[in-house]
């Protein structure tokens, strides 16, 4: 493994290559080993949001990807789609050096206040290397409660007027997506993704497709039908994941509607128990 995938240990090491990939002139992400961290403000603003946290021992890394995309303009607010490890691991560095609040989900609150663990992963379900790994990834609560607040209940994002807070429950009760209407643009959290998160192969090479929540971890799936079908409903015209790259145009769209129609079949492993 080299240094670029190497998880960033905190000894003060400078990371030149940390830097936020542009998708749009207001969105941008940076990779955080396998899972996505999400920039929401124009290059230069003082008025940004950042979008999950990524694993642990990111932090300084985020942060110089932050400083070279905002300077030393701190965000407005982190913004978690949801608790699991790999999207809230550098949560309490990033809010202790910034200052900050986080925001979440109410149902999601128990699980990032201390109160309650995830259930274990499925490593029998989604085949590939990760799947069989994931009873070994992190689960216990991360108490944030110093920092976290819930979300507004009118679905409203805070210091982000044009977008909306889309509930999309299943991979965990208080999963979020957020929406953007005058451009469709969603960030959709793990709710659907654009690579097979099961596969250490897929991750590596980065492979697009629009695809189901990661298996492993989602314990709901009737929730995670729904959702599918309740973002495909939206038509969003670019989206970007919490794991893997950013997709848009006519086949984006086209595997989105296919997996929406057929998430038992696509999504749904095949031992597990369909929702009828």
């Amino acid at each position: 493994m080299d240094k670029e995938q190497q998880p960033l240990m905190d000894d003060g090491w400078h990371m030149a290559h940390a830097e936020a990939e542009q998708v749009l002139d207001d969105l941008a992400f940076y990779r955080t080993l396998i899972a996505n961290v999400i920039f929401i403000g124009k290059k230069d603003t003082e008025n940004w949001v950042l979008i999950d946290c990524g694993v642990n021992h990111y932090s300084k890394r985020i942060i110089e990807a932050a400083e070279k995309r905002f300077g030393t303009h701190p965000p407005k607010a982190i913004i978690l789609t949801h608790g699991h490890f790999d999207h809230i691991g550098s949560a309490k560095e990033l809010a202790k050096h910034w200052n900050v609040p986080i925001y979440a989900h109410p149902l999601e609150m128990p699980f990032i206040t201390g109160e309650k663990s995830y259930p274990v992963a499925n490593s029998a379900i989604g085949g590939g290397m990760f799947s069989l790994l994931s009873p070994f990834f992190p689960r216990d609560p991360i108490n944030l409660s110093k920092w976290v607040q819930p979300l507004p209940k009118d679905g409203s994002v805070p210091h982000l007027k044009e977008w909306r807070i889309v509930h999309t429950p299943g991979h965990t009760p208080g999963h979020v997506s957020l929406f953007r209407d005058h451009d469709r643009t969603l960030v959709a959290g793990d709710a659907v993704i654009t690579v097979k998160q099961e596969s250490s192969m897929a991750v590596f090479i980065q492979s697009q497709h629009i695809h189901g929540p990661p298996a492993y971890f989602t314990h709901d799936w009737h929730a995670a039908e729904q959702s599918a079908k309740k973002i495909a409903r939206l038509n969003p015209k670019t989206i970007l994941s919490g794991h893997g790259l950013p997709m848009e145009g006519e086949l984006m769209q086209e595997q989105l509607t296919q997996l929406a129609m057929n998430f038992k079949d696509y999504a749904i492993p095949v031992h597990q128990d369909k929702p009828h």
